[in-house]
């Protein structure tokens, strides 16, 4: 590490905020010791804001029918060998139950874009959630909507709302989505759910196909400017029914860089050792907390279905990522030095 990587990553955990072509130098210096530079600031800041605490969020994946055809995505609209399902109502409201039984106050309703899910009918699902479990934050995780929909499903009762923004590079958004999906509609959503009054969630995968040390650092800057309650990455895995299928996965190693560095951007951020990091590596969800991140997602679907969530090859779907072995989740995170929170884990501003 030179001494000019050092005074950058000093520069961003005072300021908070580096140049563009900072952000670029910072990027391609990725190296062991400047890597636990930042991991070691970086558990610095979060400490000062959250101490020890690992927040849990309960993940219900709703549907894999999806009207996109993302070129990463295994639940993309062409995908002829992706088994369909979709929860229904009853079958959502039952695992936010079960949820609440285990001790969880955050729900993450996540799904493709499934046109069954109307206005209406996710107004009734939100509302239904917030009755039962007035003490529970709602969070969705339901694409690009418009501004109308997305103010009924606040005004329905919905706290929180992921959107990965994927890019903040226009050229590299159109390498990674279908020509009928704007980089400036993906802008405008998150716009429209920060104006709505929404804690909001951005987010990118680390190595996806056209990402330079350039778009990344528009990430960076994109996550700096806007701020965001909520930053999900992990790393790109490709799907063997994409155009992608033969693309390499992204790495824990830039990943964890990543998320340091997010950390010392915006110190609050919830920030997420994703199931994509626990795929890659056993013990990768671990060694993203120990990067700076402070939340993860373990699955409340029902077992049946979530294999057939498949966003990327080899996904974990059973074990210790489901909620039900949150105990096991506890250990595991306890095993680093940190412990499990149920809970709402509002970020703290």
């Amino acid at each position: 590490m030179t001494e000019r990587i050092r005074e950058l990553i000093e520069k961003l955990a005072e300021a908070h905020s580096l140049a563009l072509s900072e952000y670029q130098e910072l990027v391609e210096a990725q190296c062991p010791e400047a890597a636990n530079l930042l991991a070691e600031k970086a558990i610095a800041v979060r400490r000062a804001i959250y101490g020890n605490a690992v927040y849990v969020r309960g993940l219900i994946e709703i549907s894999n029918i999806c009207r996109n055809d993302c070129l990463y995505c295994g639940i993309r609209r062409s995908n002829a060998h992706c088994e369909r399902y979709r929860l229904s109502e009853e079958e959502i409201l039952a695992c936010g139950e079960e949820g609440y039984r285990l001790g969880f106050r955050t729900f993450v309703l996540q799904g493709g874009e499934d046109p069954f899910f109307t206005d209406q009918v996710l107004c009734r699902i939100v509302t239904a959630l917030k009755t039962a479990h007035p003490d529970c934050a709602v969070t969705l995780s339901m694409g690009e909507r418009s501004r109308e929909s997305y103010q009924k499903l606040r005004e329905a009762g919905a706290d929180r709302y992921l959107l990965r923004h994927e890019t903040a590079d226009q050229e590299h958004y159109g390498k990674l989505h279908p020509a009928e999906m704007r980089f400036e509609n993906r802008m405008r959503c998150l716009r429209d759910l920060r104006e709505l009054g929404y804690q909001v969630g951005c987010g990118f995968m680390v190595g996806s196909p056209g990402q330079t040390s350039h778009t990344l650092a528009e990430d960076l800057k994109f996550i700096q400017e806007f701020k965001p309650d909520m930053c999900g990455i992990g790393p790109f895995v490709p799907h063997k029914d994409t155009p992608f299928r033969e693309h390499s996965a992204g790495t824990l190693e830039q990943t964890c860089y990543l998320l340091s560095i997010i950390r010392l951007i915006h110190p609050p951020v919830l920030l997420p050792a994703t199931t994509a990091l626990g795929t890659i590596h056993p013990e990768g969800r671990e060694l993203g907390i120990l990067a700076g991140a402070n939340v993860v997602m373990p699955n409340l679907s029902p077992v049946s279905v979530r294999k057939k969530y498949e966003l990327y090859d080899n996904k974990i779907c059973t074990g210790e990522e489901s909620a039900q072995c949150k105990d096991c989740l506890s250990a595991r995170v306890a095993s680093v030095g940190y412990e499990i929170v149920t809970d709402r884990g509002d970020i703290k501003k």
